[in-house]
């Protein structure tokens, strides 16, 4: 009785995502099997055409490229710089409160604020980044950060780093704070040096953190959208157009529904091929579902 009574009180939530999330992912996918042009009034039944152009489109290939590129460096870069964050705020040391608000602020910034602030900062001729390159003697010349392929995802990627190493530091924090103090004041016994603490103790406990950390941050690395759009639109030439870029462009430059929506399924495989991966490791290493 008590079971059924516990059915009927997720039946809610159960409904409200398969409206939010169940229902769009299917209509998208059915929207993928025809050829649906707004403005030129076409809306045909292809069938699996719109996935054999995919297969064939070279942007396609180049947004999953820069979409890799910019998920592998980004996630990397965070969870190195978070580990280290989260080390040095775990110590106890004066005014601590005070300097984790401040390194949690980055992260408290929205995330299209944070793009139009880094924009002023790469500009070209007024942005602060040049004028202090410059003053220091390390370049000769202004740098046309956001509109070259040579830096323009270099700068991308410095503004995912900026903006969300907090998260990581933050949930790397927590898996510090639960570590037995025990355990290395009896290494410190026995001799251990700060570096064997640290491969010895510290990264065997915080190995299912670091999944989690990479899984939510490659996750949302992949899909990345609004800095990107932001700051260069996905140019300069391509070179920093992602999957949900390309498939907002054709969507909703172009018109075309039917190509936009196969870009955003194959969007949504991939994300839950990831997410499939991570959460397999997860379980065979005894992680957080064990």
């Amino acid at each position: 009785m008590e079971s059924r009574f516990g059915y009927l009180l997720i039946i809610p939530a159960l409904l409200t995502i398969a409206v939010v999330a169940i229902y769009p992912i299917i209509d998208v996918f059915i929207l993928s099997l025809y050829e649906r042009f707004l403005t030129l009034g076409i809306d045909e039944f292809t069938g699996l055409n719109n996935y054999l152009k995919l297969v064939n489109d070279a942007r396609f290939w180049n947004a999953l490229k820069n979409t890799a590129v910019f998920t592998f460096f980004s996630v990397s870069l965070e969870l190195i710089l978070g580990m280290a964050v989260a080390l040095f705020i775990n110590r106890p040391f004066s005014l601590q409160g005070l300097i984790r608000a401040a390194v949690l602020l980055p992260w408290a910034v929205p995330t299209v604020v944070s793009a139009k602030i880094w924009a002023w900062i790469f500009n070209t001729d007024l942005g602060i980044l040049n004028y202090a390159l410059l003053n220091f003697g390390l370049i000769d010349a202004d740098l046309n950060w956001l509109g070259s392929t040579g830096y323009a995802m270099a700068a991308a990627i410095t503004v995912d780093v900026w903006k969300t190493t907090p998260f990581a530091a933050l949930l790397l924090l927590a898996g510090l704070q639960v570590i037995p103090d025990d355990l290395y004041k009896a290494a410190s016994v026995d001799g251990a040096s700060r570096w064997q603490k640290f491969r010895h103790i510290t990264i065997p406990h915080l190995k299912p953190v670091i999944m989690i950390v990479l899984l939510f941050r490659t996750l949302d690395a992949f899909r990345v959208f609004d800095a990107i759009y932001i700051l260069t639109g996905g140019g300069p030439a391509n070179s920093t157009e992602t999957l949900s870029v390309y498939a907002y462009k054709i969507l909703f430059q172009t018109l075309d529904f039917g190509y936009g929506s196969t870009i955003a399924v194959s969007v949504f495989a991939a994300v839950m091929l990831i997410s499939i991966g991570y959460i397999s490791i997860l379980k065979r290493r005894g992680g957080l579902l064990s």
